[in-house]
């Protein structure tokens, strides 16, 4: 999730463990705490794309890491704060730092939340950014926040906040199974065979869904509103992997080929090979738009050597997707 949804999940966890301790110091530990794992992208300065993606959203995103830098943490802190219990400052870190990697666990990029084991985990229910579940959350944290820490309403406030976020996750998981039925549904209707299908909601709401489908030689895309009357449209993209020639037998593309979960298209401009990550979609919501929101030019040095350079969005796409996005919201 984005950064502003992680500092208020953890400062209300924070609150929730320490707040009748601490008071309002808990939601700032607990702000800062639900920030450290999101660190790792730091090393997209120090190593190459492919390894950047690889490591994004692993150790620091995994239950071994909030089991061993809890303690450590709380005992960097009880060396200056006048509260010193070393085990419920441990609890304080281990809560603020799991939850974060739980929650992005929810988004399609997801999480390697049992690292060292090459599984990531994404649900895939709710978008990385999202104000309906943000907002509400957000303005029970600052009722909270005014609260004096022995105040009932302080909990309350706080308790209210959680439970509300968590329901909407739950009701994410009950629209997305809602979606899948209707996309599955349409394919049959449409006499599309296909081999492997994953839904998502589009930016910013969970009522307009989308669907990656995967048949023999392309992959379509489609978007269902729960407000549409209409059949669903699908555009189709060819998969061809082929254009990747002896490139495709190279550790790293079979790298990125194992990051985009095999949900990747291969283009070529100008002799230039473009790799296209599908499970992000694209940054139009017209038929058989190219502009996917992860494309990546691949160039070969003098070893022979491949590596993924992004290709730089314009802001200008980003505020014509909004407004594609809420005419399509209103339904086909």
């Amino acid at each position: 999730m984005d950064s502003l949804t992680q500092i208020v999940l953890g400062a209300a966890i924070g609150e929730a463990v320490l707040g009748r301790k601490i008071g309002n110091k808990a939601m700032l530990y607990g702000a800062i705490a639900g920030t450290i794992p999101d660190l790792d992208v730091l090393s997209a300065f120090f190593t190459d794309k492919v390894t950047a993606l690889e490591i994004h959203r692993g150790f620091t995103h995994s239950i071994f890491f909030s089991v061993l830098f809890a303690p450590i943490f709380a005992f960097i802190v009880t060396r200056y704060e006048k509260y010193k219990n070393l085990k419920n400052w441990s609890w304080f870190f281990f809560w603020t730092f799991i939850t974060h990697p739980i929650l992005d666990a929810q988004t399609t990029w997801g999480t390697q939340l049992f690292w060292p084991l090459d599984i990531r985990l994404a649900f895939k229910n709710i978008f990385v950014v999202d104000p309906l579940y943000t907002v509400p959350f957000l303005v029970f944290l600052i009722l909270a926040m005014r609260q004096k820490k022995e105040s009932k309403k302080r909990r309350f406030y706080n308790n209210w906040g959680l439970l509300i976020s968590s329901s909407y996750l739950i009701l994410t998981l009950v629209l997305k199974g809602i979606s899948y039925k209707t996309f599955t549904k349409e394919l049959s209707v449409q006499n599309i065979i296909y081999k492997d299908i994953e839904t998502k909601p589009t930016p910013l709401n969970t009522i307009l869904w989308t669907a990656n489908v995967e048949t023999e030689n392309a992959f379509l895309i489609g978007h269902s509103s729960f407000l549409d009357k209409n059949p669903i449209a699908f555009s189709s993209y060819p998969k061809n992997h082929e254009l990747l020639g002896d490139l495709a037998k190279h550790p790293k593309v079979k790298r990125m080929i194992a990051i985009s979960k095999g949900w990747y298209t291969i283009n070529k401009k100008d002799d230039i090979l473009y790799f296209n990550d599908l499970r992000f979609g694209a940054l139009s919501m017209q038929p058989n738009a190219e502009n996917f929101v992860f494309k990546y030019k691949i160039e070969v040095d003098a070893n022979g050597t491949p590596f993924f350079i992004e290709e730089p969005k314009e802001k200008s796409d980003g505020k014509k997707l909004l407004s594609e996005l809420w005419e399509r919201i209103k339904g086909n």
